[in-house]
């Protein structure tokens, strides 16, 4: 989880697979041995493919918060300039989450008549509903008794 630390490039492949390199900002504050607030922060390449990317470059910006889950991918090349061989590691992002509210601070606000996508929300309880006559919540259960399964545990 961190913040979007530069507009997002958004290409397709040849075959018209959309792509999108993004970078991210995960901050960490912890205390120091003498007791000062210290800020670690660690920048992040982050790699879209698809339908998250085509989300990700419309509704994403700099400064934008996201929640990304992914894999890691070693990225390896000759640099032209001086020869050696060159690493780089960076996510594969498999799953996406937008964090803020839209149009608020840290969300990224949808255009007129375009779905977005949001974290899942808390439902607030449900209230519980009084039994039928004559029985328990236990009555309103299916019969399970009835099946043969056979279950290796």
């Amino acid at each position: 989880m961190g913040n979007i630390t530069r507009d997002i490039e958004l290409r397709a492949t040849p075959k018209g697979t959309s792509v999108a390199d993004l970078g991210l900002a995960c901050n960490r504050v912890r205390m120091g041995d003498d007791g000062q607030k210290i800020e670690d922060v660690t920048y992040v390449d982050v790699t879209l493919w698809g339908r998250q990317a085509e989300l990700a470059s419309q509704y994403l910006s700099k400064g934008k918060p996201v929640f990304i889950e992914g894999r890691l991918h070693m990225d390896s090349w000759t640099d032209q300039a001086t020869g050696k061989q060159r690493t780089r590691l960076k996510v594969v992002g498999e799953n996406m989450q937008f964090i803020g509210s839209p149009g608020g601070a840290g969300g990224g606000a949808p255009q007129q008549n375009q779905p977005m996508q949001h974290a899942p929300q808390a439902q607030p309880p449900q209230q519980q509903q009084s039994p039928p006559q004559g029985g328990s919540p236990a009555n309103n259960m299916p019969d399970f008794q009835d099946e043969d399964d056979d279950i290796p545990f």
